[in-house]
């Protein structure tokens, strides 16, 4: 106990501003591999991992068995080398979101996406009402032109009437997502990745269909905002950075895509806001020729 106690006071004698922000950097590494992990099947594997890692550190450091820690020593790099073969998907996901992701600030449109929303959720409301089912993703930061792709390109003003009949049962339209970019419908019926987290099959109700996987699944790997709507419940659901929440009233819903899409606070480019402050900057400065 007093070796313990005796290399902490060590350890805090030498801890200076320099160690705190290496732990500080080290925990936010750790924090944000988690955050990318959460609610996918490789979390399980983690878990498992750091079980045995624990359990290993115990049996080495309680009881002397060298056979058991040279084995250890010998796979230890082989283990290090699998690492990003079992974790290839989390991988690639987490960086194409940090290679589509826009530094610093975005050229979001969320003061045109919010003047829009009263309309979606009336739509919604009126599908929900009907069980038509539905699936609208909300751009943000990431663009979406690969799904755009997907579908047929529309770039038309976002009304009730027009989702309606997007996603009226039987129509060409009404089997896919429709895209929202600022206040216009990009596209309807893409096609979206789906899911293989499996966070929908563990839920306390029976496992959600296609459309709740695609979801799902694109709020796994996109910043964008996805309200689906079931053909079978007429039940609301918002799905946003790989979570789904369920059951929204239309007010709730409102309150939800506000929260996302602040009105009057539209986002501006880091060039943008650069520019803004040095023209502050030179209104600012003070005319040399002016008189004293």
């Amino acid at each position: 106990m007093s070796n313990w106690v005796a290399n902490l006071l060590f350890l805090l004698q030498r801890f200076t501003w320099a160690s705190a922000i290496d732990v500080l950097l080290v925990t936010v590494m750790f924090f944000a591999v988690l955050r990318w992990l959460r609610n996918t099947q490789a979390m399980a594997l983690v878990r498992g991992l750091v079980a045995l890692i624990i359990l290993v550190v115990l049996l080495t450091s309680l009881i002397n068995l060298p056979a058991f820690s040279w084995l250890l020593r010998a796979i230890l790099p082989a283990l290090i080398l699998a690492i990003p073969v079992i974790f290839a998907p989390e991988i690639r996901q987490a960086l194409e979101r940090l290679g589509q992701a826009e530094m610093w600030f975005s050229r979001g449109q969320a003061a045109a996406t919010a003047s829009i929303t009263p309309q979606v959720v009336e739509a919604v409301k009126r599908l929900a009402r009907r069980r038509h089912g539905a699936l609208i993703l909300f751009q943000r930061a990431m663009p979406l032109q690969a799904y755009e792709s997907t579908g047929v390109l529309l770039d038309a003003y976002v009304s009730p009437e027009l989702l309606l009949q997007i996603f009226y049962p039987n129509t060409p339209l009404h089997d896919g997502a429709v895209i929202i970019a600022g206040n216009r419908i990009r596209a309807a019926a893409c096609v979206l990745p789906l899911s293989s987290s499996g966070v929908l099959a563990h839920s306390p109700e029976r496992p959600m269909g296609l459309r709740h996987r695609a979801a799902l699944g694109v709020a796994e790997v996109t910043d964008a905002v996805v309200v689906v709507v079931s053909e079978e419940t007429g039940t609301v659901s918002v799905a946003h950075e790989g979570r789904m929440t369920r059951r929204l009233s239309a007010e709730r819903l409102q309150t939800v895509l506000q929260n996302f899409f602040p009105e009057g606070q539209q986002r501006r480019s880091f060039r943008e806001m650069l520019w803004d402050f040095a023209r502050r900057l030179m209104a600012s400065t003070p005319d040399e020729d002016a008189p004293s």
